[in-house]
């Protein structure tokens, strides 16, 4: 009898010791799983705004070609503006869902871009507003503050990139 409680008991503990361990291995399975789920809603996230960001830039990089004319074409650069604040409107969107995503890091940065393209834009607005009042006398002052924000927002995606990477691990997002 003892040694058929010994193996009854033996059987138990071997059950239970594959159990647990069946429960453990699941768990560290799952927590890998939703960190996989979460990096890659998260480099989604990213990759959707810097895309958003970099048609909204080239939509301004048309109207600021265009204002360079000594006699711009107005409409073109209206449309223009038009394509621009529907680019603007995507990248708004984009936003909101890094922000959702965060961390702190990465929402810090976003924000130090969106500050960087509202200057660029305000500059950019005035040109546009001086061009179809035929005012000239800002134009080579306000290339000049556009260069310079253009490079701040260049700047400061560069350091959002920086601060996605950061989070995701992945060095391939640094961009020198």
């Amino acid at each position: 009898m003892d040694a058929g409680l010994t193996a009854l008991l033996g059987a138990v503990v071997g059950s239970l010791a594959t159990l647990g361990s069946a429960m453990v291995t699941g768990r560290v399975a799952a927590r890998s799983q939703f960190a996989q789920w979460r990096r890659q809603h998260r480099r989604d996230a990213y990759a959707n705004y810097l895309a958003a960001v970099y048609d909204r830039d080239a939509a301004l990089d048309v109207v600021r070609d265009a204002l360079q004319a000594d006699r711009p074409n107005l409409r073109d650069i209206d449309e223009n503006m038009e394509r621009y604040f529907v680019h603007a409107r995507d990248v708004h969107r984009a936003a909101e869902i890094v922000i959702l995503e965060g961390p702190s890091s990465v929402v810090q940065a976003l924000y130090r871009a969106v500050h960087a393209a509202d200057d660029l834009a305000e500059v950019m607005g005035r040109m546009v507003r001086d061009a179809h009042a035929g005012d000239p006398t800002r134009k080579a002052a306000d290339f000049a503050l556009a260069a310079q924000r253009e490079h701040l927002l260049y700047q400061a995606v560069k350091g959002l990139r920086a601060a996605a990477s950061d989070i995701l691990g992945d060095r391939r997002m640094r961009v020198s």
